[in-house]
């Protein structure tokens, strides 16, 4: 019963996370390119920086993997 689990991904420095973000909290000039979207997913790094915004978490998960990055949830 005393069994380690790894709970979040290996890579320290590698590992992004992915979190909801409601288009209204976001500047202007964004809210025009969304489209219509309520909501997008934003990438972040360790550091908390916005690498990037996608139109939903399927596709931020993808990205962070192909470049070779560990995607983590955050509610």
């Amino acid at each position: 019963m005393n069994e380690k689990y790894d709970l979040l991904p290996e890579g320290g420095e590698r590992i992004v996370y992915v979190r909801p973000v409601k288009v209204a909290d976001l500047p202007e000039e964004v809210q025009r390119q969304a489209l219509g979207l309520d909501e997008l997913y934003a990438v972040h790094d360790v550091n908390g920086d916005r690498l990037a915004l996608v139109r939903d978490r399927k596709l931020a998960f993808q990205l962070a993997r192909q470049n070779d990055l560990a995607p983590v949830n955050v509610h």
